[in-house]
């Protein structure tokens, strides 16, 4: 509302809420301030360019990855946050990877809100209910990091498997200690920021700007991360 009344040349936004601030961007971009977004959508409002992580990708690197990893069968649960739609992009990507694999059955979707300690009560009721669970799915990294609490103090941590989303250093490093949690998806904020400004640059340029700017995305193994270590040692 502060930058709408200043008048400012243009809006860059993180929503939190996809919905909640969309009266708002509908303004801006009606006063003719272009609106551009970066890592969250926002719900039913047009915007110049969305700059964001390539959810989608990462889900699918993940249900590829979880498959393989269970040989391309077992149960299936996801820690979810349905609201953000980047959560919806990974669910979805990650869905369309297990697609390929017709005995890998996804059993429950449970809410955990993207929190730690929500994630980590849900998992201990799904565990409860679900003793032939394989594997969770955590849409961030504290979803998973609170699952992984759970398959740990129920002692099931030799056969649940979980994947995340971030690769938080809380999150590598338990990747890389052989914990249940065998993989990531790291993302890079640092070049959705650069891209964001160079898009609007482009902007007032005059340049033709696309609707989305997606930002690649990388698996995180432990394999990966020792690679990593290791080249790093290299260089060093």
């Amino acid at each position: 509302e502060t930058f709408i009344s200043q008048k400012v040349d243009a809006l860059i936004v993180a929503p939190t809420d996809s919905s909640g601030i969309g009266p708002l961007i509908k303004e801006a971009m009606e006063k003719k301030i272009p609106v551009f977004t970066v890592d969250i959508t926002v719900k039913d409002v047009d915007v110049i360019c969305h700059i964001a992580s390539d959810n989608y990708q990462g889900g699918q690197l993940l249900g590829k990855f979880l498959a393989e990893q269970l040989g391309g069968k077992g149960k299936v649960a996801i820690i979810d946050h349905p609201t953000v739609t980047s959560v919806q992009e990974r669910v979805k990507g990650f869905e369309d990877a297990l697609k390929a694999y017709p005995q890998i059955e996804i059993v429950q979707k449970v809410p955990g809100e993207g929190q730690r300690d929500k994630a980590m009560r849900a998992v201990q009721d799904l565990i409860a209910s679900r003793p032939d669970l394989d594997s969770i799915f955590g849409i961030n990294d504290d979803s998973a990091l609170g699952a992984l609490a759970a398959v740990e103090s129920a002692g099931l941590q030799n056969k649940i498997k979980i994947v995340g989303f971030d690769a938080t250093p809380e999150a590598c490093n338990a990747i890389l200690e052989g914990k249940a949690l065998i993989a990531d998806i790291a993302q890079y904020p640092k070049e959705i920021g650069k891209s964001a400004i160079e898009t609007v640059a482009d902007f007032f340029d005059g340049k033709e700007i696309p609707k989305l700017k997606p930002i690649p995305v990388k698996l995180i193994t432990k394999e990966s991360l020792l690679k990593d270590r290791s080249a790093q040692n290299v260089s060093q």
